[in-house]
């Protein structure tokens, strides 16, 4: 996994493990499996949220896992031009590559370990492509993308983007050393990841090595996700089994805990997680394909200006 690994784990700040005795640990409250769905121009994704299984992770309104997946040459397909208005795009990319552009200009590769942070605002339109050596070479892809919604008066604020090279995600360790954590966005046990955020979230990517714990403190008034790209496991302090594909929902506490099995049946030697919570918006959602919003009149307004071109136009450059 080219995901930003370092050399030697025990040399990267430590966060401190929560004290079992003190601690109010998240109970799990439920277990997803993400379902199988096709999109963009044909790709496939499990979608963990919004389903009908589960539907309350506000401030977030979707997350989709991309691959693991091996692509023979001529397979890889992306997500074409498309519009979006009132909320943000979160791509990591952990193996293999897309390739970004939007209106604004704004993009560039994200791969093995970056993250393209797109934040839609009033209206943008862009694409998410994978490379011409992807499509035509064919080879391993594996990423996610997040949408972080944005609160009532921030919904037109105006497009921004932001490339979070892999060197700037900040890297972080467990108490003993058997789990890396990757902090992309917010704050975690005192550290702040390089995404610069509207909505107040914590979003990180952690491998947790066969036989070990990873245990760290979460904002009492955050909710609490984690959603398994690889492995095996439990969540909680004696919670259920969770596998690749599952999302793990934990409820009020002051701190989480993930367990990696001793034997990892899989393509991956550790857990992998994905660790998300944030400080629910708690305002009405009106979603419309691309357009979040918060009433039905603000869905027909967009849909307007977007067919009115005042959400950006494609730039000549990427025509034809």
């Amino acid at each position: 996994m080219p995901a930003v690994t370092p050399q030697n784990l025990l040399v990267l700040p430590r966060i401190q493990r929560p004290d079992e005795a003190t601690t109010q640990f998240r109970p799990v409250l439920k277990v997803v499996t993400a379902p199988k769905q096709m999109e963009g121009a044909g790709f496939q994704v499990r979608r963990a949220f919004p389903n009908a299984d589960f539907q309350d992770s506000d401030p977030f309104l979707l997350l989709d896992h991309l691959g693991e997946v091996q692509y023979a040459p001529g397979e890889a397909k992306g997500a074409p031009w498309h519009p979006h208005r009132g909320f943000e795009t979160v791509t990591y990319i952990i193996d293999g590559a897309f390739q970004h552009h939007d209106s604004t200009g704004g993009g560039g590769l994200i791969a093995d370990g970056a993250t393209q942070w797109m934040t839609a605002g009033s209206g943008i339109l862009h694409d998410e492509m994978p490379t011409e050596l992807l499509v035509q070479q064919g080879g391993l892809f594996h990423g996610s993308q997040l949408w972080v919604n944005l609160p009532r008066g921030l919904k037109l604020t105006p497009p921004r983007y932001q490339d979070i090279r892999a060197d700037k995600v900040v890297m972080l360790r467990s108490d003993d050393g058997g789990a890396l954590v990757r902090l992309i966005a917010g704050d975690l046990a005192g550290h702040a990841g390089p995404g610069v955020t509207w909505t107040p979230i914590s979003y990180a990517h952690a491998s947790v090595s066969a036989g070990a714990r990873l245990q760290v403190p979460w904002k009492v008034e955050y909710n609490a996700l984690v959603y398994v790209l690889a492995g095996s496991g439990k969540a909680g302090i004696d919670g259920p089994e969770v596998r690749e594909g599952q999302l793990a929902v934990f409820g009020p506490g002051e701190a989480i805990s993930i367990e990696a099995d001793r034997e990892q049946d899989g393509r991956s030697s550790s857990l992998e997680v994905l660790l998300l919570g944030g400080q629910p918006i708690r305002e009405p959602t009106v979603f419309y394909g691309p357009f979040v919003m918060n009433t039905r009149q603000e869905i027909i307004q967009a849909v307007e200006d977007y067919n009115a071109g005042r959400m950006g136009t494609i730039p000549a450059t990427y025509l034809g």
